[in-house]
């Protein structure tokens, strides 16, 4: 058992003081169920070692299931071969997601806060929201959710189904803002969180995407460190890993993690953005930070981040053609759903990369499938007809 696993699994109901190697914490409500659902949960995964030393509560299944594309490699000509890493198939949590990794690594120091709100933000159709107002739920906390505008999308039911719904139906605190886009810091954000204190609540606050979280890189480490341990099973190793870019944490995770293999240039970042700048810069620095907290022991810089900006078009959670056919065609090859905001995007990339000879002959392609597919129902009318 690590020390600080150990730390946890002696909390009783009086302040007790934690000492971690980037600090110390204050832990009081933490109970001793808690602690023996995840105080030592790392012991049975012996391919997170670099992960062992942080606390984990377990919100997913475990491993993700790889699965080869055979129709869709076979559509694209056959010259490379792709899988999906299906991260939309990781939890019974609200239908699961990417954020469920991240979160499993955040929610520990969320109990150890003495909390009793989760607080976060996103877009009309955040899958992020959903998977705070999920995780609420199933750890017993409150939930307060800022929903701002950050799609310009008239679909007449936006606002009232897929993840927003189902933030509301699992007891979500639901906000609607009607700020844009930005992947940074929000007034808004920090406004709600001000006011759950003003109302004798204790807020946890959990950025857009858990992403620029101290700890939000963490799950995508352990994501690499799972493809290894999977590789060696299968017999080979993937040539380039394919993922949807937005706030970052997801990207810089795997960047780092994949870093410790020198394959950190083949994590294939497609921007959904439309801020690519800015979201480049974002990648990195949560890269360096979470390099230096899992003790890396190399430098990360800006040419490692590798962002294709030509998919985001043409704005932020909004489908070009492109999409809504890429959409289309995985869906009737291989019958796994992709989404308009996130996934549609990074799978047209994929597609149209793969199509101009970007990956060399014979190169083997994991696409990490982070789910998203409730924000479908927000696009109805553009669906209407398949």
């Amino acid at each position: 058992m690590t020390s600080i696993a150990k730390g946890i699994a002696r909390i009783g109901p009086q302040y007790r003081k934690i000492n971690r190697n980037i600090g110390a914490i204050f832990e009081s409500t933490f109970l001793q169920r808690d602690a023996s659902v995840f105080a030592d949960i790392n012991a049975n995964r012996d391919d997170l070692t670099m992960l062992e030393k942080f606390a984990r509560y377990p919100l997913t299944f475990g491993p993700t299931p790889i699965e080869k594309l055979e129709r869709l490699s076979k559509h694209l000509g056959g010259n490379v071969e792709v899988y999906a890493k299906r991260e939309d198939c990781n939890s019974g949590l609200a239908y699961g997601g990417n954020k469920l990794r991240k979160l499993e690594y955040i929610i520990p120091d969320a109990i150890a806060s003495n909390a009793d709100t989760l607080v976060s933000i996103g877009g009309v159709q955040s899958n992020h929201t959903r998977m705070i107002a999920a995780v609420a739920a199933k750890i017993g906390m409150k939930c307060r959710l800022v929903q701002e505008a950050w799609v310009p999308h008239e679909d007449a039911v936006y606002d009232r189904v897929g993840n927003i719904m189902l933030s509301r139906i699992m007891g979500a605190d639901v906000r609607l803002v009607d700020d844009g886009f930005d992947i940074g810091i929000r007034k808004s954000w920090e406004e709600a969180i001000e006011e759950v204190k003003a109302a004798g609540g204790k807020p946890y606050a959990i950025p857009a995407g858990a992403s620029v979280h101290k700890y939000g890189g963490l799950g995508y480490v352990g994501f690499a460190e799972e493809v290894r341990k999977q590789e060696a099973e299968l017999g080979f190793k993937f040539d380039y890993i394919v993922v949807c870019t937005v706030t970052g944490s997801t990207h810089a995770g795997m960047l780092v993690g994949f870093a410790a293999d020198g394959r950190a240039r083949k994590v294939i970042g497609i921007d959904a953005s439309f801020t690519p700048a800015q979201t480049k810069a974002q990648v990195l620095s949560i890269a360096q930070n979470t390099a230096k907290l899992v003790e890396l022991g190399k430098d990360l810089v800006a040419d490692d981040v590798v962002l294709i900006e030509d998919y985001a078009y043409p704005a932020y959670g909004v489908p070009s053609e492109e999409t809504k056919e890429a959409i289309r065609l995985t869906a009737r090859l291989e019958a796994m759903i992709t989404d308009p905001v996130y996934e549609g995007k990074s799978m047209q990339g994929l597609i149209d990369l793969t199509q101009k000879g970007y990956f060399e002959k014979g190169a083997k392609i994991l696409y990490a499938h982070l789910g998203g597919a409730p924000a479908l129902n927000g696009y109805g009318y553009a669906f209407r007809n398949g």
